[in-house]
């Protein structure tokens, strides 16, 4: 039976390839059916050499990379790689903590036997977002912290809280990034707000605009979530062009071995129809824009359009 019918299965089978017939891959087809027509929102800070940042860490320093070796006739040990000499640059950073700009905390930046930023597993990539809105507070008590209460609120408005999300804090704190009003209060999350996002609902991570968890003394939110095994995002910005539910978040890190914190990169996927976003025609991304020349700022520390 299957020697007289496989001929005919191979035509088939052609046919259809050539006509557009053959069915695409699943996940092909849930890109070209959503993720095509989607609104993207960064919620990622930029950091630079001048951003907020706690002072017992300091800032950044930016600079020019130099050649660690020479090459004879190319270039000599010490020498700033350029783009008429040797058809390139470089940047060098030096960096005094990995609790810079947007962030992802793992559970050893405050535990010894947490997880680093490279043991954590690559499911961190995507997962539905959730945004609780508490700006209009934060507007009225600029030190306010999200409560149960507003917790709650949101779910007797768009239902229970899906295990394994990722919710973020909205209080409008990354508008005044990257000015010293940014640092001048610190808007946050009560500890039993943490607890009920973790223990009741098994979320997979909380975040929140200001470079802290809360302003207790003894950083008690923070101490019990990276104490816990669960991690946070910090610096998180742009969250007022993001709906409250029906999004979701891809999330990316620098993965340094045995590293204690990662400089982190959020970006929501938003419904094609959001107001807030760019989506994949307005921005295809390859190739990417031509823009004016870089150039090396002394005063600023950076390079500079």
């Amino acid at each position: 039976m299957f020697k007289k019918t496989a001929p005919v299965l191979v035509v088939l089978f052609a046919a259809s390839t050539l006509f557009g017939f053959a069915k695409k891959p699943a996940l092909w087809a849930i890109y070209d059916a959503h993720f095509a027509n989607a609104k993207y929102v960064d919620l990622t800070h930029a950091f630079s050499p001048t951003i907020p940042v706690w002072a017992g860490f300091g800032h950044a320093k930016f600079k020019p990379c130099r050649a660690g070796i020479d090459w004879p006739g190319y270039v000599s040990k010490g020498d700033v790689f350029e783009y008429e000499k040797h058809g390139f640059i470089a940047t060098a950073y030096e960096l005094p903590t990995d609790q810079y700009g947007t962030q992802l905390d793992p559970p050893a930046h405050f535990y010894p036997k947490g997880a680093t930023i490279d043991q954590l597993p690559a499911t961190y990539c995507i997962r539905p977002l959730v945004v609780i809105d508490v700006h209009e507070k934060v507007e009225k008590e600029p030190d306010y912290h999200c409560t149960l209460d507003d917790i709650k609120a949101w779910e007797t408005k768009y239902g229970e809280i899906p295990e394994g999300s990722v919710v973020m804090i909205r209080s409008d704190q990354s508008k005044k990034w990257p000015t010293k009003a940014f640092e001048e209060h610190l808007p946050g999350i009560t500890l039993d707000a943490l607890k009920y996002l973790h223990e009741e609902r098994h979320i997979l991570f909380h975040g929140h605009e200001c470079l802290d968890t809360d302003t207790t003394g003894a950083m008690i939110g923070e101490t019990w979530l990276l104490t816990h095994n669960y991690c946070q995002a910090e610096g998180v910005a742009n969250l007022w062009m993001v709906p409250e539910t029906g999004a979701l978040i891809a999330v990316g890190y620098a993965k340094p071995m045995g590293g204690t914190g990662g400089y982190a990169r959020y970006i929501a996927i938003c419904p094609p129809d959001w107001e807030y976003g760019v989506s994949i025609d307005e921005a295809p991304g390859a190739p990417l824009p031509e823009d004016n020349p870089l150039h090396w700022d002394e005063e600023k520390g950076m390079r500079v359009r």
